[in-house]
């Protein structure tokens, strides 16, 4: 220890001499010396403290070695109001992609400047998907990362990227997704309706028949059903659903989730009507109306109808009109109830046959 203190000066003249860089001034460096205690070389360790930025990136690569994400289709959940709902996840991936397939690439720039991404945009809405399909099948087929974005949520749901994923998967391309923010998630889970069970509609047709045709099919069913409605089209929504799945059904319309003016709507159809009358709400909605009461009765037991008919024909009711009565207060047809009745009481009901 002592010889390396007497050292330190003519060390510390050496270090000068070789200019090496100190970034910080707690880097460390490792000092290799000879038997006789004589610094032979002086060998810099990397620096965790470096503030600089001019890391030098391969001429011939558009992007870092990535070790992490393979090659494929990346469909990249983005935030539905809000701009602190992304994930570390999707910041990566959109960081390390080689081109980002987005909707409206002016929208999802203001997305990609707040977190200082600089990879490429490239448009694909349902416009021109089509066109673009080969293009990112090529990239695709080059070994490139490709990620895909919407205007806001998840890729494929009522937005551009379920034709090419599919076509992806029809060529064997990996398609890989990264949750994120999903319109019709968030507002069940805060509706307040049943989600044990939920049918995503989506949007209707334009076509008014195929529109009520698709309304009638809805209300039919028990579970909560869930539609995207553009501001425009909500009164002509809630006239025609009214009308299909009657005037109390109750409903919710989710606006603006996760922005400033988040509002839950919740009442009746018929409430919903009046309230928004005069009311003209901005951005896409996201409305869901409760499922049809369950109603369906499980049928009774073939003891429960041996008992009924027993009961009836005990307080004076001939077999045939028991059969009848039976039949007409279960959901069990006549013909069933008849059968059951023959191997029961198939003396009396064939004595009564003869005598008519």
């Amino acid at each position: 220890m002592k010889m390396l203190v007497r050292q330190l000066p003519w060390m510390l003249n050496s270090l000068t001499a070789t200019a090496l860089p100190f970034p910080c001034h707690h880097q460390l460096q490792r000092l290799i010396f000879s038997q006789n205690s004589l610094p032979s070389r002086i060998v810099p360790v990397h620096s965790f403290c470096s503030n600089s930025d001019n890391d030098t990136i391969p001429q011939h690569s558009p992007k870092p070695v990535n070790n992490v994400l393979k090659p494929g289709l990346y469909l990249v959940g983005t935030p539905i109001g809000n701009l602190e709902d992304i994930t570390f996840r999707a910041l990566r991936v959109l960081k390390s992609a080689n081109v980002i397939l987005s909707e409206d690439t002016r929208h999802s720039g203001k997305l990609l400047h707040h977190y200082n991404i600089k990879t490429p945009l490239m448009s694909y809405h349902k416009f021109n998907e089509s066109q673009r399909e080969q293009v990112v099948l090529k990239r695709l087929k080059e070994g490139e990362i490709v990620a895909l974005i919407t205007d806001a949520g998840t890729p494929g749901i009522s937005d551009p990227g379920m034709d090419l994923a599919k076509l992806c998967v029809d060529e064997n391309i990996p398609v890989v997704p990264v949750p994120g923010p999903c319109a019709l998630v968030s507002a069940l889970s805060a509706s307040g309706l049943p989600t044990d069970e939920f049918t995503f509609v989506g949007f209707l047709p334009k076509h008014l028949g195929s529109r009520k045709k698709r309304l009638m099919v809805s209300a039919d069913q028990t579970a909560t059903q869930i539609f995207y409605v553009p501001p425009h089209k909500l009164s002509q929504f809630l006239e025609e659903s009214s009308s299909i799945f009657g005037d109390a059904r109750r409903c919710v319309i989710a606006r603006e989730m996760t922005k400033l003016h988040e509002e839950f709507w919740r009442g009746t159809l018929c409430e919903a009507k009046e309230a928004f009358s005069t009311r003209h709400p901005k951005g896409e909605l996201t409305i869901l109306i409760e499922g049809q009461a369950d109603t369906k009765v499980e049928p009774p037991s073939d003891i429960q109808l041996e008992n009924d008919l027993r009961e009836l024909i005990a307080s004076g009711e001939s077999l045939s009109s028991a059969v009848k009565l039976v039949a007409s207060r279960t959901s069990v047809s006549r013909k069933t109830v008849y059968s059951l009745a023959l191997s029961k009481f198939g003396e009396q009901l064939e004595g009564e046959d003869n005598s008519n």
